[in-house]
This record gives structure tokens, sequence and C-alpha cells, in this order.
């Protein structure tokens, strides 16, 4: 064998390596989301505590207060999805019981992924209709800097503004609030009575906004 044919041999069992090393990283990444457990109930993610607080800018006394918890729920293509809700260990306990209702109730959530998946962005997250708690940010003004509160799909349930606030667009930007949407909350909704129950405020009683999405302890 010439020594041209013998690079052109060696470069082409590289580009092998690299597309079965290629194949390899996407099927891990595929096996976090959208992979069936037996035949019924779709896993939108799987991680590790570690993984789901991995890049967070807050502090080890505020890591050391969360939870990982698994939840399953009727999401928006008629099927049951297992997800997982980075929260504060004093309310895991009443999110699981909440997932347990929505569930029963068939109310519809979209997906329910650590804000990791979206490099701690928390407006990616929420245009893309994820239902989360903790996102570090500043612990004076916002519970979910501590993981004390929850988002419920966002999309559908858009923070709007009130009174002289109203030139300020919906959050997230393009949502439209339709109260005849499964998975849009309004007052009585038997999941904001649920919330309410167990002693959750509820963003739509806000001076400022009414924050439909979200629900705070």
């Amino acid at each position: 064998m010439n020594k041209p044919t013998t690079i052109l041999c060696i470069l082409f069992l590289c580009t092998l390596i690299s597309c079965s090393h290629n194949k390899k990283e996407d099927y891990s990444k595929q096996k976090r989301h959208k992979t069936k457990i037996n035949n019924n109930v779709i896993v939108d993610c799987h991680y590790t505590f570690e993984e789901a607080v991995a890049g967070t800018k807050a502090p080890k006394s505020v890591i050391e207060q969360l939870q990982l918890i698994d939840v399953q729920y009727y999401s928006t293509d008629k099927m049951i999805h297992s997800g997982q809700i980075l929260t504060n260990k004093l309310i895991a306990n009443d999110l699981k019981q909440i997932f347990r209702f929505m569930l029963q109730q068939q109310f519809q959530i979209a997906k329910a992924i650590p804000i990791v998946n979206y490099n701690w962005n928390d407006n990616l997250s929420m245009k893309d209709n994820n239902t989360s708690s903790f996102c570090y940010r500043n612990t004076e003004y916002s519970k979910h800097a501590l993981g004390m509160a929850i988002d419920i799909n966002p999309y559908f349930n858009p923070l709007r503004w009130k009174n002289g606030y109203k030139y300020r667009s919906n959050k997230p930007e393009g949502a439209i609030y339709d109260s005849t949407i499964n998975g849009t909350l309004y007052p009585l909704h038997p999941i904001v009575q649920q919330f309410t129950k167990l002693h959750f405020r509820w963003g739509h009683n806000f001076t400022r906004n009414y924050d439909d999405q979200h629900f705070q302890r």
C-alpha cells in the first residue's frame, strides 16, 4: 500500500471512530429526554442531584436546602410523562401531593425539567412552557432563589400586568392567556384550590401583575 493510500485509510478510520463517539453522545442526550418506560410513561428527564445543580451560582448553604423530586403528569400529548422538580425540602412533599392531584385531574403539564437544562436561563424555560421551582437569583425578591416557589405552565399562564403597568408585554413574550386551554389556571380552579389548602400564595393576587403561573410559600 503506497503512502497516500495509507493516509486516506487512517483518515477514514478516524472519521468512523469520531462518528461512533458522536452517536453515543447523541444517544446519551436523547436518553435523558423522551425515553419510554413500560410503553406508557415518557421520561422527560432523569438527572442526578449533582447534575441538576451543576453550574448554579447559588451558595452551598442554599444548595443544601434543595431536593430533587420525581413527578409524573398528564402532558399535552395525552400521555403520562415523568419529570423532575428541583425544589426546597420544606415544600417537596407538598409538591409531590399536588402533582399526584394534577395527574388524577388530568390537568396538563407540558414538561417538568430542572432549569439546568436551559443553562439557568429562566426566560428560555418559561418560553418552553416548562414547570420548575428552583432558579437562583436575587434572594431579596424571588422565592425561586430558595426553591420556595413553583411556576406551572408559564406559557399557558403568562405574567400579565395590571393597571398602570399594562404597557409592558406578557412574560414569557408572545404568550396569550386563554382560560379554556387545559393546563391554564383561573380563580376557583381545583389546582389553585389545592395549592391554597397547602398554604401557598398564588401570584394572581399580586399587586402589580397577574402571575398566574406562580405559587410560593
